[in-house]
């Protein structure tokens, strides 16, 4: 699920829907969370009961009350068991010393007792609790490539090492209204390299399972959607900003990192800097500052895509060794007058086909949402355009380009994250 910030939640509290049979198995059942169903033991939960749910593609701490997982190496994972795929998993608040009140929700967050009735708000905002149950990625890649950066605080005290240092500063970065004068004062820092564009939105799609409402809402089930297939790789941002004076400043991104002048041979999260590579072998610089000359209105553009092929994920597309692509599924402009216009999958192919930048392929123009979740999870699952071998899933958007979301292969995951 994301958050606010468009960064991903591991784990958080959601509402049990359903409780459904698993077909062959008597001590377990299926319990229901809006897309996502997940093996728990029987009786555990009934409609209705809130529950902590991790999401899959994660790792627990390897302490109580997670010791169960021990055989897994404590990663939670797509799981098949014939044919059915349990994804996630889903705890009672009582396996954390927890019991939940009757007024469950207050204002958008949940409060809990424990066992001592002592109140407790857990996670940050709303229902998250990634950071507090200490919830990371499975893999070590994926920590350094998809975690949220450092939070703003220690940003700054970065920036001004010596001034933190100092006692008073100390002091006053104690406590909550303390931390808040000092940032009003020294936490502001002009964008520069090395540090995130402020104008670039991260990449990351919300999966259909944490979105229910599409199938039910006709704003979003009568959409026709543009339907690309989903690659499975890694997320490489390229952004170009007017500054001052005609000097355009680019900018080369993973999905958390900017990077500042790193050599191409640098070990980034793999054993080259794949994104500065990509950037070279499609001349993304060079596109992207002939399409501001082209478009005067615009203060910025950006471009983002996937990275994929040899050593980038176990799904390597049948390239050769050491070949690695690029495919593009974003295109935004943004203007002088500070709005901001997503190009459209279509847009998008028609305007970066001259450029010779390829683009994710387009499997649909009229997509109709099917019934259900299940169905639309079937629908991912397929060949690949790339190399008729299996597809990692589907990505929606409108044609205004506002809205998104994907739908992920359960088969794909079982097979090559599982």
């Amino acid at each position: 699920m994301l958050n606010a910030k468009k960064e991903r939640e591991l784990a958080y509290v959601v509402k049990v829907d359903a409780i459904e049979p698993i077909e062959g198995k008597d001590r377990v059942e299926a319990a229901v969370v809006g897309g996502w169903k997940t093996m728990v033991r029987k009786g555990v939960f009934k409609p209705g009961d809130l529950g902590i749910y991790i999401e899959i593609d994660s790792k627990t701490p390897e302490k109580a009350p997670f010791e169960f997982l021990s055989k897994y190496h404590y990663k939670v994972k797509t799981q098949k068991f014939k044919q059915f795929y349990s994804q996630g998993l889903l705890m009672p608040p009582s396996d954390f010393g927890w019991t939940v009140d009757s007024a469950q929700f207050a204002g958008g967050f949940l409060f809990v007792k424990d066992n001592e009735g002592v109140a407790h708000v857990p996670g940050e905002e709303n229902m998250f609790l990634t950071k507090q149950l200490g919830i990371t990625y499975a893999t070590a890649s994926d920590n350094r490539r998809k975690a949220p950066s450092v939070d703003k605080y220690k940003k700054m005290a970065q920036r001004h090492p010596e001034l933190f240092k100092k006692d008073w500063a100390r002091w006053m970065m104690k406590r909550e209204w303390g931390k808040k004068v000092m940032f009003l004062f020294f936490g502001k820092a002009k964008d520069k390299k090395g540090g995130w564009p402020s104008w670039v939105v991260k990449t990351d799609e919300e999966r259909v399972q944490n979105m229910p409402w599409v199938f039910e809402d006709p704003d979003w089930r009568d959409t026709d959607w543009i339907a690309t297939e989903k690659i499975d790789g890694t997320s490489s941002t390229y952004t170009m900003k007017k500054g001052r004076f005609g000097k355009k400043e680019f900018y080369i991104c993973s999905r958390n990192v900017c990077f500042d002048t790193p050599e191409k041979t640098d070990k980034c999260f793999y054993d080259s800097n794949v994104y500065i590579e990509m950037a070279e072998k499609y001349n993304i610089k060079d596109v992207l500052s002939t399409i501001l000359k082209e478009m005067p209105e615009l203060k910025f553009v950006t471009l983002q895509g996937e990275t994929y092929g040899d050593g980038i994920q176990k799904r390597t597309y049948s390239v050769g060794k050491g070949v690695h692509n690029f495919m593009a599924f974003n295109l935004i402009y943004g203007f002088k007058d500070g709005s901001t216009r997503r190009l459209n999958p279509c847009e998008m192919t028609k305007t970066l086909e001259k450029y010779k930048i390829p683009c994710v392929p387009i499997l649909s123009e009229m997509f109709k949402m099917p019934l259900d979740c299940d169905t639309l999870l079937l629908q991912a699952t397929g060949d690949s355009k790339l190399d008729k071998e299996m597809r990692e899933g589907l990505v929606f958007r409108d044609r205004k380009g506002e809205r998104s979301f994907k739908a992920v292969s359960n088969e794909f995951l079982a097979k090559y994250h599982g």
